[in-house]
């Protein structure tokens, strides 16, 4: 690997690094945090899809600019293909991030109460986002150039919010008067091979019924590129005042609604060998329904959206046990705290199966202290019934609640409270409500693991066998960050 040091002058900021990997390329080339990369071969880096696309090269000029300089430095660099510099940036984007233009009849950031620390009020609508993240983009804000930049990167899959394929309807409730418009980007970007996922948030009296059906059905257009579309119920908190009135559904409601998509589903399978559209769990919840099985997820490939989680936990759960009894040299009585009282934290939504699974794992491996306790979302408003969004604050003064009325049997033995990862901020120890796991567990006085939303992570959680450095991410099998 060569290096020439070129000076010339250069009013781009670029993108600063915040750190350098050892043993890298840029380590090497003696790039420190603060250095700010402005080039690759003469043409200036826009975001990561420049940056990734460019560094896939054997040879390039990279163009920086070090810490407190006005010149350019210019680096030769020979590397193996798709080698990177061993760098990273102060934004992961190497870009600002794209805020939505939207003003959706639906949107759950609109329905937060004031005063929640400022990033929970930023809405994105960043197609990038969309393929590093699997963020769900309404194609609104996309220009013509954004356009083309994802058709020539193949960026795939690209997830869009469709809402309704209607038009008019779709201006309406996302409030945007090229909402509709914008639909004809997905034809574009599957004639340029790229993969697409849908979702739909239903709101009652708008695109459920008939126009659901319409959906459902224009989307066929699009296979195989379509891949496969979501629908979600529309989340309703008590912080509506001055928005577009919304009903949620009843039980009665999700029922129609089931019957719907399962019948598309079938001549969908029929036709194409897939079901396309998928239901996701709160539907089934709502209506009484058992969760189908892992058959009619196929693969599962809207999970992050709620879709067959609750399925995917119960079969993993069934695994675990399995693989646990299975095995000759693990003694079930001496690998679980049975001596010691769980209190399970869930949200009202799935209370049915964690309850059904913790009483299947009491039976198994003689637990015979687990509680489960259902959270009622008082912060939000009781229509919000999942674990997700539910507030350190609800959970503490519930909690307390029930441990005020402890029997002396569960006093007289050790405790420990189960709380599901997703109520807390992703690779931070604080909940929505910006209250710490430190002040949780200092006003609970109880032990706490964070579990993650996986089968073998809530087996692992009864285990003796479970540490977790609240501040790292070095994680054993049964936990997440």
């Amino acid at each position: 690997m060569e290096r020439d040091k070129t000076f010339k002058k250069k009013k781009n900021k670029g993108h600063i690094i915040s750190s350098v990997n050892p043993g890298s390329i840029a380590e090497e080339l003696e790039l420190e945090p603060g250095d700010a990369v402005i080039s690759i071969n003469g043409k200036e880096i826009e975001d990561i899809f420049d940056y990734r696309f460019m560094m896939n090269d054997e040879y390039i000029v990279l163009g920086v600019m070090k810490k407190g300089e006005t010149e350019l430095w210019e680096y030769e660099i020979e590397k193996d293909y798709d080698e990177d510099l061993g760098v990273d940036f102060e934004s992961g984007m190497m870009d600002d991030y794209r805020s939505c233009s939207n003003k959706c009849i639906f949107c759950f950031i609109d329905q937060l109460p004031k005063g929640m620390r400022p990033t929970l009020y930023f809405k994105d609508d960043d197609a990038r986002l969309s393929f590093l993240q699997g963020n769900y983009v309404t194609l609104t804000n996309m220009s013509q150039k954004d356009v083309e930049r994802i058709c020539f990167y193949k960026l795939s899959p690209i997830n869009v919010s469709i809402q309704t394929t209607n038009p008019e309807l779709r201006c309406k409730m996302l409030h945007n008067r090229f909402a509709g418009e914008a639909l004809k980007k997905i034809k574009i970007f599957c004639d340029a091979g790229l993969e697409i996922n849908g979702q739909v948030v239903l709101c009652k009296g708008y695109n459920d019924g008939a126009e659901l059906d319409r959906t459902m059905s224009d989307i066929e257009e699009y296979i195989p590129n379509f891949k496969s579309m979501s629908i979600v119920p529309v989340g309703l908190t008590k912080f509506r005042e001055g928005l577009c009135p919304l009903t949620p559904f009843t039980p009665e409601d999700a029922e129609k609604v089931l019957q719907q998509i399962e019948k598309k589903q079938q001549y969908y399978l029929k036709k194409y060998g897939t079901r396309i559209i998928y239901a996701s769990d709160e539907w089934y919840l709502r209506a009484g329904r058992e969760i189908p099985s892992e058959e009619e997820y196929e693969g599962f490939p809207q999970i992050e959206n709620g879709v067959g989680m609750l399925r995917s936990m119960i079969n993993e759960v069934e695994d675990e046990i399995s693989e646990i009894k299975s095995d000759p040299e693990v003694s079930t009585a001496s690998e679980f705290l049975t001596d010691t009282v769980f209190h399970v934290v869930t949200g009202y939504a799935a209370y049915k199966t964690i309850k059904m699974l913790a009483d299947r794992l009491a039976e198994e491996f003689d637990l015979k202290f687990i509680r489960v306790h259902p959270i009622i979302n008082d912060f939000f408003g009781h229509d919000i019934d999942v674990t997700g969004l539910l507030t350190g604050q609800d959970i503490v003064k519930q909690l307390k609640e029930i441990f005020e009325k402890e029997t002396e049997e569960d006093k007289s033995h050790d405790s420990m409270i189960l709380l599901p990862c997703s109520t807390l901020k992703s690779g931070e120890d604080i909940f929505l409500d910006d209250m710490t796991l430190e002040f949780f567990e200092k006003t609970l006085q109880k032990k706490v693991r964070i579990v993650k939303s996986s089968g073998s992570a809530f087996v692992g959680s009864f285990m003796k066998e479970y540490e977790r450095d609240y501040f790292s991410n070095e994680l054993n099998k049964y936990e997440i960050d």
